[in-house]
């Protein structure tokens, strides 16, 4: 037997909605434009892993490490797992661009290889892996 109800339900759902966008007591601003980036490459032991950076100071202490200056040198981050790696491709997780920072030290806990954070052996929510190094920047 089929119900009727939850079509309605959906109907009348998507109806408020659409007349609440139409609503001219409150301003409708344009949505923000999703942040542009700076994708960065690290190297760690054999293994590669990728990071979009959204601040403006992060992106220039990727730069800084790139050319061998003296900068905080770990990238630090949270880690986001499903099946979309974003820039970090071959990977199904990517550090959320957010939470960004780079780091002099940080805790043993989230160090490790990018393939910890794959497998699951890394089982923290942030990664930062000390033997990282900035091997590319894609602007």
């Amino acid at each position: 037997m089929i119900s009727v109800a939850r079509p309605r339900l959906q109907l009348a759902f998507l109806f408020a909605v659409l007349l609440s966008a139409c609503s001219t007591d409150t301003p409708n601003p344009s949505p923000s434009p999703s942040p542009a980036g700076t994708v960065v490459t690290f190297q760690v032991g054999e293994e590669q892993y990728r990071i979009l950076l959204t601040d403006p100071a992060d992106i220039e202490i990727a730069r800084q490490l790139l050319a061998g200056e003296e900068a905080p040198r770990i990238p630090n981050g949270v880690i986001v797992r499903g099946s979309d790696g974003g820039v970090n491709t071959g990977y199904s997780w990517y550090i959320d661009p957010e939470s960004v920072e780079f780091a002099e030290a940080t805790m043993e806990v989230c160090d490790g290889l990018p393939s910890y954070v794959e497998d699951r052996t890394l089982t923290g929510d942030r990664f930062c892996p000390w033997a990282a190094e900035v091997i590319a920047i894609d602007e």
